[in-house]
């Protein structure tokens, strides 16, 4: 064949491949290009409770001898999008990973993240023992394990129950590095623990009739954490301490999203979360909306966050730091009690506001401001009113508090400020005192 018949066939043959990869290269998600750790299709309300994500897993057996007893790996069996991010999970005090969380290793692998389950040296180790046990089960994960070409060693993260929840606020601690975290019930590590140290993004996953973890003693916990680090908490209705030794749909469906967000840099899940997309079996939930991992943009902000969903039983006497974890039989599940208290309000201009008590124990309770624009659209909100004797606020959410002598001042955040016409939004609050009704009045802006 001619050579000039033979470089011009050459050359429509290269057009022809360069078109390809200009087509594919054309038709790849916006979002996938720019997020490189993004895993799996666009999520659904429904796809997030599921009890299987996309993604097939396999898993092998870890000998002990690593730091810690042993342990499961589970793993997406996909190759073809990349590495995956890290989850270290531990059980609770007296308790085994098999009969506890092995649950859940399946469950996020098939969402496409590699979970290192771990059995601890002895099953009476400390909290602080746990967390330290987690820390050596990611090193593991990522440095000799066989599947350790699969997991992103920049993007790790720790889970545990009761005691094992302790040893995560302890690993959180010693390991800045991590990049989300979950206590399940978590206890203390050590006597009177806070996290004021905490740079890990941390969510606590609750039992609304845990008389073991209480709740009085996690928002002694939970209001440590700095206002400047992702945090969440979820209370889940009717069911007590042992929560998560079961197949728990509730759990997983905010554990997920969370995991997403912090680990894969995902923002398709902050919808999920901000505000609460499903609050069915959730007595109670607080949280620093919007959630932006490190280096992503703000999503588009709903005109309502996330409110607290109902009240929570009453809180009882903080929690021993090692709680057992023996199984018991499943908990019967029965809805919170109605607020405590009729709302009120009061007009003011270009916006109402109206007040519940949300919940209310000796010595404290928890109250609800709900702020609606009139007839035109608003920027910018103020709330007010005034503390009967006795009472004071210690922490408000998706709003920001001053105060002056007992004048309370609560105004919007930066993504609930701006509300269309009737549109409205909530913010709570926790107070010293006895529960009251006050008039709550409203401003612009």
């Amino acid at each position: 064949m001619p050579r000039g018949r033979l470089i011009r066939r050459a050359m429509a043959a290269a057009a022809v491949v360069l078109g390809l990869i200009s087509a594919t290269v054309a038709t790849r998600p916006a979002a996938a290009a720019d997020n490189p750790y993004q895993r799996g299709p666009n999520p659904t309300l429904a796809s997030v409770a599921a009890t299987r994500g996309t993604f097939a897993t396999a898993q092998i057996n870890v000998p002990g001898g690593n730091g810690f007893g042993s342990g499961v790996i589970y793993y997406p069996t996909d190759t073809s999008q990349g590495t995956f991010g890290g989850v270290a999970i531990v059980p609770g005090y007296s308790a085994l990973f098999a009969n506890e969380e092995a649950w859940m290793g399946p469950w996020l692998a098939s969402f496409g993240f590699v979970v290192i389950g771990i059995e601890t040296n002895s099953r009476t180790d400390s909290a602080d023992a746990r967390g330290t046990q987690l820390l050596a089960a990611l090193d593991y994960l990522t440095q000799r394990s066989s599947v350790r070409d699969r997991v992103d060693p920049s993007r790790l993260s720790v889970v545990g129950h009761s005691a094992g929840g302790a040893g995560v606020l302890s690993a959180v601690i010693r390991r800045p590095s991590l990049k989300a975290a979950v206590g399940l019930a978590p206890g203390s590590p050590v006597g009177n623990y806070e996290l004021s140290a905490d740079k890990v993004p941390l969510m606590f996953i609750s039992g609304q009739k845990d008389t073991t973890v209480t709740q009085s003693y996690l928002n002694g916990l939970y209001t440590t954490i700095p206002a400047s680090t992702p945090s969440a908490w979820v209370e889940i209705t009717g069911v007590d301490h042992l929560f998560a030794t079961r197949a728990n749909t509730t759990e997983m469906r905010v554990l997920i999203p969370w995991l997403k967000i912090f680990l894969d840099n995902d923002t398709r899940y902050t919808q999920f979360l901000c505000p609460l997309a499903d609050s069915s079996g959730i007595s109670m939930y607080r949280n620093k909306c919007p959630y932006v991992p490190p280096g992503g943009s703000s999503p588009s902000p709903s005109a309502t966050p996330s409110p607290s969903v109902s009240p929570s039983a009453s809180p009882s006497a903080s929690p021993s730091a090692s709680p057992s974890v023996s199984p018991s039989a499943s908990p019967s599940v029965s809805p919170s009690a109605s607020p405590s208290a009729s709302p009120s309000s009061q007009p003011s201009g270009a916006c109402t506001a109206s007040y519940k008590t949300v919940n209310s124990w000796p010595g404290g309770y928890q109250g609800e401001v709900t702020v609606t624009a009139g007839s035109a659209a608003i920027n910018g909100w103020t709330v007010r009113w005034t503390l009967g004797s006795g009472q004071s606020v210690s922490q408000v959410w998706n709003g920001t508090l001053t105060t002056s002598g007992s004048t309370v001042t609560v105004k919007n955040v930066s993504y609930n400020g701006s509300l269309p016409a009737a549109g409205s939004a909530t913010f709570g609050f926790l107070a010293n005192g006895t529960a009251s009704t006050p008039a709550v009045t409203c401003t612009s802006p």
